[in-house]
């Protein structure tokens, strides 16, 4: 796998969210799954763009003058003070890089696995302390798996300990190497009527089911979560569907339900795009 780049969007350390202990959540870009309360959709495309933060911004225009494209434009007296035109944007980063607000960005960046690596191992010491480690996320990471293979081995070859949180929307090729490298699965199960799953992500989730029968069955430790989306995860016939489906393979394993982010919607302004859930 020598040579190996991927694409992440963001690494968050002392994350106390994603698994046991003080981990490192690393967020790969990336995801077939088109879920209408995603509240990272800087996570769903594998292409970098740029994204404007109208908070941050201080309206001094510079970044329109840096523009080489005449991509961006001024929108006086609007909140959404820089506009960007998409058809032109080229991602040349010469906004990103004059902006003194960091209220122009890249929607994330090519990497190695050993760059991520040696971002992870700075705080190996608060992993061993707290019994955490590292955390793959997304995006799904499961959609650049050689990517995330390389970053688990170098994981495990220092003894730290490995979790990923999935739709598990994927081969099962990839759910047996993937799961091989991991401590953990963090399993996000949406939706259990497969109807209703393609309704509001895009996808059925007969694969979905199919490769958590196969962790569950193969004695995988295993955590699922529902994120609690209003009218649509967070009812009782939702709830109830997944428990017993998790319950019928192995008693025990945790059904997290997990508060929705309502600041969702800031995400899609700084990309210029509508919010799908209404």
């Amino acid at each position: 796998m020598a040579g190996t780049k991927g694409t992440i969007f963001k690494i968050k350390r002392f994350s106390v969210h994603d698994g046991p202990g003080i981990r490192t959540s690393v967020f790969l870009k990336g995801c077939p799954l088109g879920c209408v309360w995603c509240h990272s959709p800087e996570g769903i495309g594998p292409d970098i763009s740029i994204w404007y933060n109208q908070n941050a911004c201080i309206r001094c225009g510079r970044c329109v003058e840096a523009c080489p494209e005449k991509a961006l434009g001024l929108n006086i007296g609007s909140d959404q003070y820089v506009s960007i035109d998409r058809s032109k944007c080229n991602v040349t980063g010469n906004c990103v890089r004059i902006c003194p607000a960091d209220a122009m960005q890249f929607t994330g960046m090519v990497v190695s696995p050993e760059e991520v690596f040696s971002e992870i191992e700075k705080d190996i010491g608060f992993y061993n302390s707290s019994g955490g480690g590292v955390t793959l996320t997304g995006g799904e990471p499961l959609y650049q798996p050689m990517f995330a293979a390389e970053i688990l081995e170098f994981c495990r070859g220092k003894q730290i300990h490995t979790a990923i949180e999935t739709s598990l929307f994927a081969e099962e090729g990839v759910i047996k190497l993937i799961s091989s490298l991991t401590d953990l699965v963090i399993a996000d199960m949406k939706i259990f009527d497969p109807v209703m799953h393609k309704r509001h992500t895009g996808e059925s989730n007969e694969i979905i089911k199919e490769n958590f029968a196969f962790l569950a069955e193969s004695g995988k430790n295993i955590i699922v979560r529902v994120p609690l989306v209003e009218d649509i995860t967070a009812t009782i016939e939702n709830r109830m569907a997944i428990q017993d489906y998790v319950d019928s393979f192995r008693k025990g394993i945790p059904v997290e339900l997990i508060e929705y982010n309502t600041l969702a919607a800031n995400n899609y302004r700084k990309l210029g795009k509508p919010f799908p859930l209404k």
